[in-house]
């Protein structure tokens, strides 16, 4: 088993039985689809005032906790339309559940404090088709 199958499969069991989740496959493909990877979302919650939240969901200690207004301000209402479209369910349904999923997938996908763009992208690319 390779590296990157190593990596998917330990972000896998490490989710559990949250892999079923739908809002967990809708994170790692809009994890997937945004344009620069993880390194470009990390920069849009810094340009937003929220790099030390989301730099405590890739450091290894404790998952800073983050609002739904400042999901809502770091991703826009659009991207959170978006998810909430594909899951049927209401947009405040979906902020608060992206709220809970977003800092725990971030979180196992960069299990030593470290973002690796090409690594993370190809492994959320195939969480989010499982």
């Amino acid at each position: 088993m390779g590296l990157f199958d190593s990596l998917v499969g330990n972000v896998l069991s490490n989710l559990g039985s949250r892999t079923d989740n739908p809002m967990f496959a809708s994170v790692a493909n809009m994890l997937a689809n945004h344009e620069g990877g993880l390194d470009s979302l990390v920069q849009q919650f810094k340009d937003k005032g929220l790099g030390d939240v989301i730099g405590s969901w890739i450091g290894t200690g404790q998952n800073a906790p983050i609002s739904v207004d400042q999901l809502k301000s770091a991703l826009g209402e659009g991207k959170i339309a978006e998810i909430a479209n594909s899951l049927g369910i209401s947009q405040g349904d979906a902020a608060n559940q992206l709220a809970t999923a977003l800092p725990q997938l971030i979180d196992k996908l960069t299990p030593n404090g470290q973002v690796n763009g090409d690594l993370i992208s190809q492994a959320i690319a195939m969480f989010g088709k499982r």
